[in-house]
């Protein structure tokens, strides 16, 4: 479980094709990391398999390149980085699995104040699962949604955001990783239930 506050941008240092997937080696600080610790890299959860300093390396299955971002990584990208929350912590996000549920594309970026409007069109799925004022993580990061505009949201983003993680290099035509809102979901697959009745 994660809360989708970026706690340092990572470097991919290597990306190996391995039967069923990839070998993804990132770049870290982190200094606390143990094995089979997960790691969320662009919002999705990785398991560390294999660790030395300042560096861990991750398993990325097909289904998992098929449904994000991942399969576009290469040696030198930038990568958003969190590790889970322990209990107890406050919580600043909201609640994010690391289950991402598709890949949406950044529509436009305009400057306002100090800071920049995104418009991000959605996977039409996507779309009821996501409402005006609502959380919303993208490539890991908790965001409140302003504007839905179907089929796409509008979103701002603060300067410390755009500083602190992959977001102030993100332009028209930049695909994000999309993990809805937990709550959203449930709700969503209760009225499937209540509609059968």
């Amino acid at each position: 479980m994660f809360t989708g506050l970026i706690e340092e941008l990572g470097t991919v240092l290597g990306v190996e094709q391995v039967p069923e997937g990839i070998r993804l080696s990132v770049a870290t600080g982190f200094t606390d990391l143990a094995h089979g610790d997960s790691v969320a890299v662009d919002g999705v959860c990785l398991t560390a398999v294999q660790l030395q300093p300042g560096r861990f390396t991750a398993d990325v299955s097909a289904e998992t390149l098929e449904k994000t971002t991942l399969g576009a990584l290469a040696k030198g990208h930038r990568v958003n980085l969190e590790r889970p929350m322990a209990m107890g912590e406050r919580l600043g996000g909201h609640l994010v699995l690391g289950h991402v549920d598709g890949v949406g594309q950044i529509v436009s970026r305009e400057p306002v104040g100090d800071g920049f409007r995104f418009l991000l069109r959605l996977p039409l799925a996507l779309l009821p699962l996501v409402v005006s004022k609502g959380s919303i993580a993208l490539d890991g990061i908790s965001l409140t949604v302003n504007e839905v505009r179907d089929p796409e949201i509008a979103l701002f983003i603060i300067p410390e955001t755009l500083r602190a993680t992959t977001w102030g290099q993100k332009g028209p035509g930049a695909r994000v990783n999309v993990e809805t809102d937990i709550l959203g979901k449930h709700v969503a697959r209760l009225l499937q239930f209540k509609n059968k009745n």
